[in-house]
C-alpha cells in the first residue's frame, strides 16, 4: 500500500512538472502575476484563492470589468485556471456563473479590441535615421539598428529577437537564414527557419546591418544581442525582451513620434501590415511570422487594404 501511495505521488509530481514544462517561462511568469492580483482580491474580501470556486472567480471578473478590457478578463481567467491545474486543483471555468457573467460584461462593454500601432516603413526609416544621427559609438548604433531591422524584417516577437544565438545564423548569397529554436507558437521546440533577403538600400537592410554588427562586436558564439557595461564595453549577457521595447520607444521619441501606442509587438505587426500592403499573400506572411492560424494575419491584411478596396473610392463628388 505504501509503495502504491509512493508511486502515485511520484506520478502526480511528474504530471505537474510536465504541465509546467508545457509553458514558456514568460507565460508562467504572466500566470503568477495575474494570480497574485486575484489572491489580493480574495484576501481583501475574505475568500479562499486556492482552491477557489466559480462564484468567487465570477465576482473577481465583475470587479475587474470596471477598468479592464474583455481580452484582459479572459487572460486572467486562463491564468487562474492554469495556476489551479499546476497546483493540482480543479476549477470549472466553464461554469454558467462565469461564462454568462462574461457574456453580460461583453454585451455592456463591447468586444472590439484596439491594438497597438504597427511600425510602418516611415517609422522604420525615421528610427534608423535618428540612430545614425546619435553622437554615440558605432558599436552601439549597429547593435540597436540590427535589433530594430531584424525584428521588423523577420516579423519577430521580441522574445525571439533576443533569443538568437550566433550559431543560429547562416549567411548565404541571397541573405541570411535564422534558425528559431523555440517560439510562443512552437512550445515543443521543433524550430523553424526564417529567411531575410538583402535589401537594395543598405542603410535599412537588416542583413547588411547585422553583418556590420557582428564584425564590429567580434561576436563569434552565444547571444548576438547583448548588454553594454559602463559605456561601450560589451558583455556576454543577453538582452531582455523588455530591452527591445525600451530601445524602440526611445528612438521613436527622439524621432519626434508619439510612442505611447507602440509596444514590443509593433515590429511584428508592422512587418505583417507592410507585407500585406505590398501585396504579399497570407501564406507567405505566415511563413515568416510563424502564425499558426490565419485569423490574426487576415486582420493585418484587412487593415492594410482599408483604403485600397474602399467603396468610397468609387464615389465622385
Amino acid at each position: 500500500m505504501n509503495k502504491l501511495t509512493t508511486d502515485l505521488k511520484s506520478l502526480h509530481e511528474a504530471t505537474l512538472n510536465n504541465l509546467k514544462n508545457s509553458k514558456s517561462i514568460n507565460t508562467l511568469r504572466a500566470y503568477k502575476s495575474d494570480f497574485r492580483d486575484f489572491g489580493a482580491f480574495c484576501a481583501k474580501h475574505g475568500f479562499k484563492s486556492l482552491p477557489s470556486e466559480p462564484k468567487v472567480v465570477s465576482l473577481y471578473i465583475t470587479h475587474l470589468s470596471k477598468n479592464s478590457k474583455i481580452s484582459t478578463l479572459r487572460r486572467r481567467l486562463v491564468s487562474i485556471s492554469m495556476v489551479h491545474k499546476l497546483k493540482g486543483h480543479y476549477l470549472d471555468t466553464k461554469h454558467p456563473m462565469i461564462i454568462e457573467n462574461l457574456m453580460g460584461i461583453r454585451r455592456v462593454k463591447g468586444s472590439i479590441q484596439i491594438g497597438k500601432k504597427p511600425i510602418l516603413i516611415n517609422h522604420l526609416r525615421s528610427i534608423i535615421n535618428v540612430i545614425n544621427d546619435q553622437k554615440i559609438e558605432d558599436i552601439k548604433k549597429f547593435r540597436d539598428k540590427s535589433i530594430i531591422l531584424i525584428g521588423f524584417g523577420g516579423g519577430f516577437r521580441r522574445s525571439e529577437i533576443i533569443s538568437i544565438d550566433y550559431e543560429d545564423l547562416e549567411f548565404v548569397n541571397e541573405g541570411i537564414k535564422i534558425n528559431i529554436k523555440k517560439s510562443k507558437t512552437d512550445q515543443f521546440g521543433e524550430g523553424f527557419i526564417k529567411g531575410l533577403p538583402y535589401f537594395t538600400n543598405e542603410i535599412y537592410c537588416p542583413v547588411t546591418n547585422l553583418q556590420k554588427w557582428l564584425e564590429i562586436s567580434k561576436i563569434k558564439s552565444g547571444p548576438i544581442f547583448r548588454r553594454f557595461y559602463k559605456g561601450s564595453s560589451l558583455t556576454d549577457k543577453r538582452l531582455t525582451d523588455q530591452s527591445v521595447v525600451i530601445l524602440m520607444k526611445k528612438y521613436l521619441n527622439l524621432a519626434g513620434i508619439e510612442n505611447k501606442n507602440f509596444s514590443g509587438h509593433s515590429l511584428r505587426s508592422g512587418f505583417a501590415t507592410v507585407a500585406a500592403d505590398s501585396g504579399a499573400d497570407e501564406r507567405s506572411i505566415m511563413a515568416m511570422t510563424g502564425h499558426k492560424t490565419t485569423q490574426m494575419v487576415r486582420r493585418y491584411i484587412r487593415e492594410a487594404n482599408l483604403f485600397k478596396n474602399n467603396a468610397l473610392n468609387k464615389v465622385k463628388i
